[in-house]
């Protein structure tokens, strides 16, 4: 059964949709807490939050094609929540996404996005941590795409200079 379909049973409250629906996109909420809490533990512990609230809040999604886009924005909401309430932004973990480059160690790439805010931060984490598509970005956000291009655009050309200060790399 394709993923529309599940979100559908499961808006009508058909709980092993639900579950389905979780089990379909569990390591992707999973990478996302993970980059936002950088602790194996937190993470779990926002999946299970985020199931908990999904479940609660199934019925008010509007579109089943968004299921995807509408747990992960649950599970930032909550990673955003923690990291307010612990006053931490970027905590040193072990998450570190091997694709990001061989040459930028994990403190240099975790000094480098400490320097940027928390939104400049979750731009970030879903479009090259995540792979997340801008549309759906821009939908998660509740922003324009040309605006999620500009920030990104403005957030990348950022993290160049830093690197650059630093004695440069050239393919960030």
């Amino acid at each position: 059964m394709d993923e529309i379909n599940v979100a559908r049973k499961a808006i009508q409250g058909d709980e092993d949709a639900f579950i389905a629906l979780m089990h379909m996109h569990k390591e992707a909420l999973l990478r996302t807490a993970l980059a936002f809490l950088k602790n194996e533990h937190d993470a779990l512990e926002a999946l299970q939050e985020t199931t908990y609230r999904a479940f609660k809040n199934i019925h008010t999604l509007k579109e089943p094609s968004y299921a995807k886009t509408w747990l992960i924005r649950i599970v930032i909401n909550y990673c955003q929540d923690q990291l307010k309430k612990d006053k931490r932004f970027v905590r040193n973990g072990e998450y570190v996404d091997s694709s990001v480059s061989d040459d930028l160690t994990q403190i240099e790439l975790q000094e480098a996005l400490s320097m940027l805010s928390p939104a400049d931060q979750q731009l970030i984490y879903m479009k090259y941590f995540q792979d997340v598509k801008i549309k759906d970005i821009a939908t998660i956000e509740k922003i324009p795409e040309g605006t999620v291009k500009s920030r990104l655009h403005k957030t990348l050309r950022t993290l160049r200079r830093h690197f650059e200060d630093k004695g440069g790399i050239d393919h960030v």
